[in-house]
């Protein structure tokens, strides 16, 4: 799994001209599923994106979590995250997984990091054409997969 992660002020999912999703302070998540992804990759990524310390403490040091914080998260479903580009100018999505697999893949990992987080999030729409607006706070921009946890 590949997630781009951004702290936010606001972010919103828009489909088909009306708003499927709109959250205030907090995280614009950005997921990509491969075919090789598991549970495995859900249960570390969720657990490394609730803990990850990238909001400002008292002092001005990013040093708290998005719970610690009691921010809104937002997840947006992104195939295109496991292009690969190694080979000409087109990219290849061949390592993105199919719906079959990612569809439930997607809703496990948002139902887990809501868990983790401990209140509900907001979510696009797997497979749909969605407008995505954000408001980045910092810049905070986070890439991580979990085939490089190392």
């Amino acid at each position: 799994m590949r997630a781009v992660i951004q702290r936010v002020s606001s972010a919103s999912v828009t489909i088909d001209g009306k708003v499927k999703s709109s959250i205030g302070p907090g995280l614009m998540i950005l997921l990509g599923i491969g075919h090789e992804d598991g549970q495995v990759d859900i249960n570390w990524l969720v657990k490394k994106i609730a803990g990850l310390r990238i909001f400002n403490d008292d002092a001005g040091v990013m040093n708290r979590s998005v719970v610690d914080v009691g921010g809104e998260v937002l997840v947006v479903s992104q195939f295109t995250l496991m292009a690969s580009t190694k080979k000409g100018n087109r990219p290849s999505h061949i390592g993105a997984a199919g719906h079959e697999k990612a569809i439930p893949m997607y809703e496990a990992f948002c139902s887990a990091l809501s868990l983790a987080i401990g209140r509900p999030i907001g979510t696009g729409e797997f497979g749909a054409d969605m407008k995505v607006a954000l408001v980045n706070d910092g810049p905070v921009t986070i890439c991580i997969d979990t085939k490089n946890k190392e």
